[in-house]
C-alpha cells in the first residue's frame, strides 16, 4: 500500500523515467548478467571494439561507485587471476561515495581525486605507481543547468588530466565521459596535446537523448 500510494505521488516526469528505466534493455541485461549498474555495457562496448583492456595491465577507475566499470575491468584484466595463462592486472576504484567490495578490486571510498592526499593514497596502492588505463565515468552532481554541468564536468575531466602526468605510464590510454558542449573542444585539444590518438566515442547504451559521449585518448606521450 506505502509502496503504491508513494508511486501515485510521484510527478509526469518521475513515472516518465521510471518507466523508461524498467523497459530499458541495459537495465536488464545488467540485473541478469550481474553488473552494477547498466554503465558497465558502455565500457564492455568500448573495449569490445577498440581493446583498451587486457590481462595484467593496471586501471584506475575514478569515479567509480557503484562499481560496474571495475567489475568490467577485473574480468579484462584478469584482476582475480582466473586464467593462468595470462597476466594478472590490478584495479583500483575511486569515488567520493562509499563502494561496497568487489572481489578483484581494490577501492578508496569517499576519496576526493582532487586532493593531493589522494594521489599519494593512491600511488602507495598501485603495484608500480603508475596505472596503464585511466578510466572516468566521473559526474560533478548535476544543477539542472546545462551549460554549469558541462562546465563542471570538463573541469573534472581537465584536473584527471594533470593528474595522469603522476600516475599514468608512458603509451597509456585515458578515457572521460564528457558532457557535450562549448568548452569539449577545449579539453579534446588538451587531450591532442598529451596523447598521439583522441577519438570521440558514443557507445549505444549512452542514451539518444543525451548530451553525454567519451573522449578516448591511447598512447600518452609523457615520460
Amino acid at each position: 500500500l506505502h509502496t503504491t500510494v508513494g508511486f501515485l505521488k510521484k510527478t509526469g516526469t518521475e513515472h516518465w523515467w521510471l518507466e523508461r528505466h524498467l523497459k530499458d534493455p541495459f537495465v536488464k541485461a545488467a540485473k541478469r548478467q550481474h553488473y552494477r549498474c547498466r554503465s558497465a555495457f558502455k565500457l564492455l562496448e568500448i573495449d569490445d571494439k577498440l581493446q583498451i583492456l587486457r590481462p595484467g595491465l593496471s586501471v584506475l577507475d575514478c569515479g567509480a561507485a557503484p562499481g560496474a566499470w571495475s567489475q568490467v575491468a577485473v574480468e579484462r584484466v584478469n584482476a582475480l587471476g582466473t586464467d593462468p595463462a595470462v597476466p594478472t592486472g590490478f584495479v583500483l576504484g575511486v569515488d567520493l561515495l562509499r563502494i561496497s567490495p568487489l572481489e578483484g578490486a581494490v577501492f578508496l571510498s569517499e576519496a576526493d581525486i582532487a586532493d593531493p592526499r589522494t594521489l599519494r593514497t593512491i600511488q602507495s596502492l598501485l603495484p608500480a605507481e603508475k596505472v596503464d588505463v585511466i578510466l572516468s565515468d566521473m559526474a560533478p552532481n548535476a544543477t539542472g543547468i546545462k551549460e554549469l554541468d558541462h562546465q563542471k564536468l570538463i573541469n573534472l575531466c581537465l584536473g584527471l588530466l594533470n593528474l595522469s602526468q603522476s600516475i599514468l605510464k608512458p603509451k597509456g590510454t585515458m578515457l572521460c565521459k564528457f558532457w557535450d558542449g562549448h568548452e569539449s573542444r577545449l579539453l579534446q585539444n588538451r587531450l591532442k596535446e598529451q596523447f598521439q590518438d583522441v577519438r570521440t566515442i558514443k557507445p549505444q547504451a549512452s542514451r539518444k537523448d543525451s548530451a553525454e559521449s567519451y573522449y578516448l585518448a591511447r598512447l600518452y606521450k609523457g615520460k
